[in-house]
């Protein structure tokens, strides 16, 4: 039903091999999701700092690693820069953590626990679908993939102590002379042997400096090893143009930045120095030193036991030494790569044209409409008192209906792209900043000079209900569809949802452009008056083709009933009478339905409130008229569910051959002349629900059906599969009323 696409290749400068390599691993398919923040980060030229995770799944213990986790973040985050955690989650490389992944990795009771993944490890891990902590060498791979020239650790693998004989030497360092990334760790584990690691990255072509005002070379728990470097600097800029030389240079290996631990823990070092040895003497003896890659977190629990978890206390002030120089270096890279011929810098601004596709296996998806800041004002007597104030509350929050549906998307994991005007004004930079805290792209914003950003002024009373409001959306309805369309093919979609907000001819000249690309549409409505400014779009595709140009529709029941015209300007047309008489809808249809309407609304509800209104109001016909304009329709039904009424062909309507109504489980099945053809009406109870806010609750439904729909190639496909997808969409809902802002932070729980 939806559309896979391939990325395009961006134009290639300095950098651009990696990103067609990248291009290249998303084409074959390959399960790679980079987190919106950073897509949009290397995208505007905002420098990146890569970070790893098995010191998430093996390095520390609960609830530690949870912590250092995020607050490497959020030291990377002090320095200016976009920190991108890299791990693997259900299967996925995932560049970019959310923070429920990052807590999903650090759970170590977890049944199957995490896996520990090292460069031969993550085809298996891929295939079999498991979560894994990303060690030095399998992060470098995916740094490199992704571009991102700085990656900040705590310790390096290397040679083991008696590798000369055990030939037990860490991937890590093969890694560093085949991944052009800068690596700032606190030299190599202390457990391991120093001088034979020196010698073997010697033998690799590997650049070693010490990143201090010295050659000495650290040992992790202490400044120095008694060993030398050949080169040392403790200045980032300095560091940064060694990197962009080697890039200038096309020389494809890394560069080790060896910093050693905070002065003030250097006193404990050779305490944590002589448990190391006796751990290290405790696994020879015990065998543990011959278990592979297990041995390392081994070593590392027991130098903890030994020390009295002080080792804990350095080995996390050490990492974030590593991330703070780590972000300084990618900072002033950055500047260089800023400073570069136009051209270039051109292609550095563009580079996002190869976006993958999105998390968990769904496609991309694009939200074209309204963004806008919403300003809340409650209270008791705000629907008795006129000409004057009254006591009550006033908040602003983000909102707009292709905002929030986009939102919700995005924190179910389908990583949409929103296109939306904003002014040149503090709403404006407000929207954009905000937009990218929450971890979502903002490349689809286009700024307008000289206008104003969309602000909706909304009077609620005390129980939240909307009393009434002001929209200041002129903005929205003038956007140039060009704008959008340019997007499209920047960014191709598998899906496009617009709302009502849009203008009537750019609503048109969108879905003109989609049904030649053959990409499906959703339409929002957004309020009853907005609800036909799809119906000239309708009209123009009809002109053209017998095809259902819309692929889904989302109103509420007033919305529904108001682009249900009585004038028959398209329902008079040849097509829509042969799209109707398809349906041969018989006596038998009509007795499931009228069943189905003497259902109670709720089965633990007042038996006495039924579905009746689906019929006597015309609920069910008026939609059965749309199908041959909107293929599939969810109607919002307030407290009284949802209705859904579906079209399936070819392989939406495979699960659905055989099955009969079942009012009883409150569907309804018919087939029409076509035996691919399938017509399915089910209604949804809604969810008990507290109510605060009521002003995103739809628009969280709509961007929760967005997530779902491009989550498998054919989500309506059975009875089971629809059912999860309304279902999770009312949770969203649910969610979202009882949510002070208009989307739900807690939506990521659904997952």
């Amino acid at each position: 039903m939806l559309l896979s696409r391939v990325p395009r290749r961006s134009r290639v400068g300095c950098r651009g091999a990696s990103i067609a390599r990248l291009s290249t691993a998303w084409a074959r398919g390959a399960p790679i999701d980079i987190h919106p923040e950073v897509q949009e980060a290397l995208a505007t030229g905002k420098p990146v700092v890569a970070l790893e995770t098995a010191l998430t799944t093996h390095g520390l213990p609960p609830p530690i690693n949870l912590q250092t986790t995020l607050a490497l973040e959020n030291t990377v985050r002090s320095t200016g820069c976009v920190p991108a955690t890299i791990g693997i989650v259900a299967g996925r490389v995932k560049i970019g953590l959310e923070r429920p992944e990052i807590e999903r990795l650090a759970d170590v009771d977890r049944v199957p626990r995490s896996v520990k993944i090292s460069r031969r490890d993550i085809s298996s891990a891929l295939a079999l679908k498991v979560d894994g902590g990303t060690t030095i060498a399998a992060t470098l791979i995916f740094a490199a993939l992704a571009g991102i020239k700085v990656f900040a650790t705590g310790g390096l693998g290397g040679v083991h102590r008696g590798g000369e004989n055990s030939l037990d030497i860490s991937a890590d360092l093969q890694e560093l002379t085949r991944c052009p990334v800068g690596l700032v760790s606190a030299g190599v584990k202390s457990i391991l042997d120093i001088e034979r690691t020196l010698e073997y990255m010697e033998t690799l072509g590997v650049p070693v400096l010490s990143y201090s005002k010295t050659k000495d070379f650290p040992a992790f728990f202490t400044p120095r090893s008694g060993f030398q470097t050949p080169w040392n600097t403790d200045d980032p800029r300095v560091a940064a143009e060694i990197l962009h030389t080697q890039a200038q240079l096309g020389m494809q290996h890394g560069v080790l930045f060896a910093a050693p631990i905070p002065e003030e823990y250097a006193e404990r070092g050779q305490v944590f120095q002589e448990a190391v040895d006796q751990a290290v003497r405790e696994s020879e003896i015990n065998g543990m030193s011959k278990r592979g890659k297990d041995v390392t977190p081994w070593l590392l629990g027991r130098v903890a036991e030994l020390t009295q978890r002080g080792s804990i206390e350095a080995n996390i002030a050490l990492l974030e030494n590593s991330a703070l120089i780590g972000g300084q270096i990618a900072a002033q890279y950055q500047q260089l790569i800023s400073a570069m011929q136009p051209e270039v810098a051109h292609w550095q601004a563009n580079r996002l044209s190869a976006l993958p596709p999105s998390a968990e296996g769904g496609s991309r998806i694009i939200v074209a409409g309204s963004a806008a800041i919403d300003i809340t004002a409650q209270g008791p007597k705000a629907s008795g008192s006129t000409g004057s104030t009254f006591p009550g509350h006033v908040k602003f929050g983000l909102g707009g209906v292709a905002r929030n549906m986009a939102e919700a998307c995005h924190r179910l994991g389908g990583q949409p792209i929103l296109v939306a005007p904003i002014g040149d004004d503090a709403w404006g930079s407000l929207l954009r900043d905000q937009t990218a805290a929450m971890g979502m792209a903002t490349t689809g914003f286009i700024a307008h000079k000289g206008e104003r950003t969309a602000v909706c002024n909304l009077f609620l009373e005390e129980d939240g209900e909307l009393i009434a409001g002001v929209a200041d959306m002129d903005i929205t309805q003038n956007l140039d569809p060009r704008l959008v369309i340019a997007e499209i093919e920047a960014r191709p979609p598998s899906l496009l949802a617009l709302d009502g907000n849009l203008s009537a001819d750019a609503i048109r000249t969108l879905v003109d452009f989609c049904t030649e690309a053959q990409i499906p549409v959703l339409f929002e409505p957004t309020s009853i008056p907005k609800s036909t400014r799809i119906i000239p779009a309708i009209a123009h595709c009809l002109e053209r083709s017998a095809e259902t140009p819309i692929s889904f529709f989302t109103p509420n029941i007033a919305e529904l009933k108001h682009a249900t015209l009585d004038d028959n300007s398209i329902t008079s047309t040849d097509a829509w009478w042969s799209a109707i008489d398809r349906m041969s809808l018989s006596e038998t249809f009509r007795a499931d339905l009228d069943r189905l309407s003497r259902r109670p609304v709720r089965d633990d509800g007042d038996a006495s409130k039924t579905l009746d209104f689906l019929v006597t109001d015309g609920i069910a016909q008026m939609a059965i008229q749309l199908t041959p304009f909107f293929r599939h329709m969810f109607i919002k039904c307030g407290e009284n569910g949802v209705f859904a009424v579906l079209k399936l062909a070819g392989t939406d309507a495979s699960g659905w051959q055989g099955v009969r109504s079942d009012p009883e489980r409150r569907y309804v099945v018919a087939r029409g002349d076509l035996p691919t053809e399938v017509l399915v009406l089910q209604h949804f109870p809604s969810f008990p629900t507290a109510v605060l806010n009521t002003t995103g609750a739809g628009d969280s439904l709509v961007g929760s059906l967005l997530a779902g729909l491009v989550s498998s190639p054919s989500p309506l496909a059975n009875h089971t599969l629809l059912a999860q997808l309304v279902e999770r969409s009312q949770r969203a809902a649910s969610l979202s009323l009882q949510s002070q802002f208009s989307v739900s932070p807690d939506l990521n729980t659904l997952q």
